[in-house]
């Protein structure tokens, strides 16, 4: 870890201009299909399902996957975060080790089993960082907040699964906890950290500060009561302290509440680089 940081020093002193961003959670997410080798998961899907369902790749498969169990310590580490079928869905939120206890099955054969019925769409959410690491990273000047998350909702169809808390949580939860609790962080910093360093970095133009002439996207927040409620349990839940929220100008979220406007619009780079 210390090499990165420092990799990641002489790379700015260089002139290479990046930056990094971190969300607030010591657990991360994608697809179930990651513990299996790169070879088994070149081509289609279908590809994938059919080396999964090939005999004579079971021991080679097996080999593989075990030396990711080594690395990983135990399977409860790793969460059924979404799955494609009905069938299934009761899995969503176990851990694969319950889950294969219950489908009396050895991990790999439960998670082998399942990608095979769920065409290889499984999502999962891994215990795997470190929270030492977390507050050094999310200290670093170079590092913005992000919430490498999507768009969901606690209804209709972006309702699916249980997906990283980190959707519902992000920004609420560096500000309730890591500057309001542990002030690893002052508080405008941090605001920049999610605002005009991404924007600007991103070439936004005329967005993510409060100047005149610019769009009007505000977050109005309490600082002394701002904080996240959703957990890797119960993800869709939204957070506390959030007064209004607005998007070009008009009021979107008041108290809660959504207001049933929507005033945002598609952010497309022109031909200078310049994102508008």
């Amino acid at each position: 870890f210390p090499a990165l940081l420092d990799r990641l020093g002489r790379a700015r002193a260089a002139g290479i201009d990046f930056r990094c961003d971190r969300y607030p959670y010591i657990a991360w997410a994608t697809g179930l299909d990651m513990f299996f080798p790169i070879w088994s998961r070149e081509g289609t899907s279908a590809d994938f399902v059919a080396r999964l369902r090939d005999p004579s790749l079971q021991g080679r498969l097996r080999a593989e996957v075990m030396v990711k169990e080594h690395e990983l310590g135990s399977w409860d580490k790793v969460l059924i975060s979404s799955v494609a079928t009905d069938k299934n869905r009761p899995l969503e939120g176990m851990n694969i080790l319950d889950a294969s206890v219950r489908a009396g099955q050895a991990p790999y054969d439960f998670m082998r089993d399942l990608l095979v019925e769920e065409t290889g769409r499984v999502g999962m959410i891994t215990f795997g960082m470190s929270e030492e690491h977390l507050n050094v990273l999310l200290a670093h000047p170079l590092v913005g907040v992000g919430s490498d998350g999507s768009a969901v909702a606690p209804y209709g169809p972006l309702a699916k699964g249980k997906p990283h808390p980190r959707f519902y949580g992000t920004f609420p939860r560096v500000l309730g906890k890591y500057v309001r609790e542990e002030k690893l962080v002052p508080l405008e910093e941090m605001v920049r950290k999610m605002t005009a360093m991404p924007a600007a970095h991103l070439g936004f133009v005329r967005r993510g500060m409060l100047k005149v002439g610019w769009a009007a996207d505000v977050c109005v927040f309490d600082p002394d009561r701002v904080v996240d409620k959703a957990t890797f349990a119960e993800p869709a839940v939204y957070p506390e302290g959030i007064r209004q929220v607005v998007v070009n100008g008009e009021v979107v979220v008041d108290e809660d509440r959504h207001t049933g406007r929507l005033p945002g619009k598609v952010l497309r780079k022109n031909a200078r680089g310049a994102v508008a």
